[in-house]
């Protein structure tokens, strides 16, 4: 049975934002651009500013260059957050991080229009530079490269000059930290940027967790020689070799059991040219699953093929390890909490890996964290054609609503 007394976002309101903020940035193809630290950036984080001050949210900046606005609750306790960032890939979409930032602003208008206050204060964060390094979330939860080099920009310009143009101080980073103390939980309504959900017809995905990242660099020595007077049964190719590694890695994420997914998205071969056998074969690895001691499990298990494989090709081959981020697992409140707003509201869910990073990956290393997925149309993102129906951003917002109103009486 339909319950008609729950309090909903205004859709129009939100579309209008939506559309608003996709405005700044905005390239010929429909696209958007807009990079942290850039004109656009920061045009972009005031227009949010202003709106957060006009929805009764104090506003202020952390010394990470995080926008935080917060709606006061009844009591003085720790605070139930929502948020995501504002920053863009270079030619990204309209959704991929506004959605839910403006879906938690509307959560507040819509607690005003309705005259609710929550126990909790709420609030409502714009992560800095989600994009090129997730400085913002990650001086959040107290994890930052300490060496600034890290962040430096690709033109150069240094973090520290970066921040102070939003309004952070590299300086005093460490400010930034917060705990359980602070935040109660952290809810982030998020397009899927994968093609689950519009695929299998499923209204909302509920996120069990934010997969480990891990990557290592392969490489394949063999001897570069004459391609045309060197015998097949005397080549030592490095190249043949490379492709078996990478149908190797193909077999490895398809049948073994489980959800994991295993790539091979950089090939660089040496000396690259038509007359020489290749002498040389870089490639990178990328292998992601919700479970760290799996993943761990399946590098171990690829590491004896490459021995056989170099074996069998006469070459040497090497993997080093240069990038591993933990997984980060949504906890059981906030996801029960997601689950019954999907009941009440009358939309048909399912539960879900994000095999994609996001700020709630840092922000769930302190503090109660889940994310609310909706359909990527086609499973298109980080693209000028990505696209979310107006009705499907409503629909994430109202269980984004319902959810931290759930969380309220819960936690």
């Amino acid at each position: 049975m339909t319950v008609i007394s729950l309090p909903k976002v205004n859709g129009d309101r939100l579309t209008q934002d939506l559309s608003m903020l996709a405005e700044i940035g905005r390239l010929p193809n429909g696209g958007v651009r807009r990079i942290s630290y850039t004109p656009e950036d920061l045009q972009a984080r005031q227009l949010v500013r202003e709106w957060m001050a006009e929805a009764g949210m104090s506003v202020r900046i952390d010394a990470g260059g995080n926008i935080i606005g917060t709606y006061p609750g009844k009591a003085a306790i720790a605070a139930l957050a929502t948020g995501s960032h504002l920053d863009t890939v270079l030619s990204g979409g309209r959704y991929d991080g506004s959605l839910g930032v403006l879906a938690g602003i509307e959560v507040v208008r819509t607690l005003r229009d309705y005259n609710i206050t929550l126990n909790h204060p709420i609030e409502v964060i714009v992560f800095t530079d989600e994009e090129g390094g997730m400085i913002g979330s990650k001086a959040m939860s107290g994890t930052a490269v300490s060496d600034p080099d890290y962040y430096q920009r690709e033109d150069g310009t240094p973090i520290q000059t970066c921040l102070e143009r939003i309004g952070g101080d590299w300086s005093k980073l460490a400010a930034a930290k917060r705990t359980s103390a602070d935040l109660a939980a952290y809810v982030e309504l998020h397009v899927e940027q994968g093609g689950i959900l519009d695929a299998s017809g499923q209204q909302i995905g509920i996120v069990e967790g934010i997969v480990s990242m891990n990557r290592a660099a392969i490489t394949v020595t063999g001897r570069p020689n004459h391609a045309g007077t060197t015998p097949m049964s005397l080549r030592r190719d490095a190249l043949v070799a490379a492709a078996q590694v990478v149908l190797a890695v193909e077999r490895l994420a398809k049948e073994t059991p489980g959800e994991q997914v295993a790539t091979i998205g950089t090939l660089n071969v040496s000396p690259n040219a038509a007359n020489i056998v290749p002498g040389q074969v870089e490639m990178v690895l990328d292998i992601r699953d919700l479970s760290q001691e799996h993943v761990d499990h399946l590098v171990r298990q690829l590491q004896e093929t490459l021995k056989a494989i170099a074996t069998q090709t006469q070459t040497d081959i090497t993997l080093t390890s240069t990038l591993r981020v933990e997984p980060t697992l949504a906890t059981a409140p906030v996801k029960e909490a997601i689950e019954q707003a999907c009941q009440q509201l009358e939309l048909s869910y399912c539960h879900l890996p994000s095999r994609a990073g996001h700020d709630a990956q840092e922000i769930g290393r302190f503090t109660n964290m889940g994310m609310i997925f909706v359909p990527s149309i086609g499973g298109i993102s980080h693209a000028e054609d990505e696209y979310t129906s107006p009705e499907q951003c409503v629909q994430g917002a109202d269980v984004l609503l319902q959810t931290l109103i759930r969380l309220d009486a819960v936690l």
